[in-house]
């Protein structure tokens, strides 16, 4: 097999876990969650390079800002440059698409969502209040001229416009376009898996999305996924600690509080790869459910929701599930991702999987 086949890790016979995955194994197998990418890669002026992108996942087909959806973050290491987490926190809700894009590109594609909001919503600074843009970012700086700020508003627009059902591309495209995992290309990975409750016809569904650029190459626990691990690539990216964006979404009937503890367990799906959570590293896990929609403008005073048992066994298979697709939409996104070459002529090597 060619180093340059792309398929997810399923498809090169490697199982994690034991739950079954959605159809398209991938994010949007949560009913009406989208995705949308923007890929930049052209040579730039005076040897320099565009190697990134912008990937955008909104909750559902509607306005966000006017039917948000609960949600909530959990910050494995900080060292990330995000926008919105606060608020998420805070008030337990999300109210626009997340945008995924490069450490230096967060301005930009925090304000291509806001604009695309602001001519969506008139109402938004007018009317009512201001909006809260979640943005997350990883540095893409080894294959990427990330000083020369290619990625444009408009670029984070596009991603947003173009949003869709489909099953998401993987690898090299969008926000992961420049990302480097464990030495080897990530970039976009996405899995999913199905939850069943106490009617075998009735499932619930957790997807992930993730955009890896973290870890040293002898941190990859590849002896779990890889017949052969002692192949050596040329050109190897020294060890750098990087970061993860993690995407949780579900249908499950889940309040911040709830989320909070599933987006915990990304962590391990996380680290079963290898990950140390390394000092200068910024993982960092959104999770929402598209179970309910609130209204911004609710006239009543209560909100009639109805939510899981923690104690329900149910609970405990989302635990897994999240573990799960953290673990294998990691991996499908150095499986997906192809050999790419960026700034000064770096060339980084896909995972060599059998």
């Amino acid at each position: 097999m060619s180093k340059q086949t792309t398929m997810k890790v399923r498809e090169r016979g490697i199982r994690i876990g034991s739950l079954p995955t959605g159809e398209n194994n991938c994010i949007t197998d949560v009913a009406d969650v989208r995705v949308g990418q923007v890929t930049l890669d052209k040579p730039l002026a005076k040897g320099e390079y565009a190697a990134t992108g912008v990937t955008a996942i909104l909750p559902h087909a509607g306005n966000p800002f006017r039917e948000k959806v609960a949600a909530a973050s959990y910050v494995i290491n900080g060292f990330g440059k995000t926008t919105g987490l606060i608020q998420l926190d805070e008030l337990g809700v999300l109210e626009s698409p997340i945008m995924l894009t490069n450490t230096f590109s967060v301005p930009a594609a925090t304000e291509g969502a806001l604009r695309w909001l602001l001519e969506s919503t008139p109402e938004i600074g007018e009317t009512t209040g201001t909006v809260n843009i979640v943005t997350g970012e990883c540095n893409d700086s080894r294959l990427n001229s990330i000083r020369e700020l290619s990625v444009t508003s408009a670029h984070a627009k596009q991603a947003i416009e173009t949003a869709s059902i489909e099953p998401v591309e993987e690898g090299a495209v969008g926000a992961g376009k420049g990302m480097v995992c464990f030495g080897y290309k990530g970039g976009i990975g996405t899995s999913s898996r199905l939850i069943n409750r106490e009617e075998p016809s009735d499932v619930f569904t957790i997807g992930c999305l993730v955009l890896s650029n973290f870890g040293a190459r002898d941190d990859f626990a590849a002896e779990r996924y890889m017949k052969e691990v002692t192949i050596v690539q040329p050109n190897a990216p020294k060890p750098a600690d990087g970061s993860i964006i993690i995407v949780l979404a579900t249908d499950a009937p889940l309040d911040n509080r709830q989320l909070k503890r599933i987006a915990k367990r990304a962590g391990v799906g996380l680290a079963r790869t290898g990950s140390h959570y390394s000092n200068g590293s910024g993982d960092i896990v959104i999770a929402f459910s598209t179970a309910h929609k609130f209204p911004h403008d609710q006239p009543d005073a209560k909100e009639n929701v109805q939510l899981l048992r923690d104690s329900h066994p149910v609970m405990n298979q989302l635990f897994q599930g999240a573990a799960e697709v953290t673990e294998e939409a990691i991996l499908n996104s150095l499986s997906q991702a192809v050999d790419t070459t960026g700034r000064n002529g770096t060339t980084v090597y896909q995972a060599p999987f059998s």
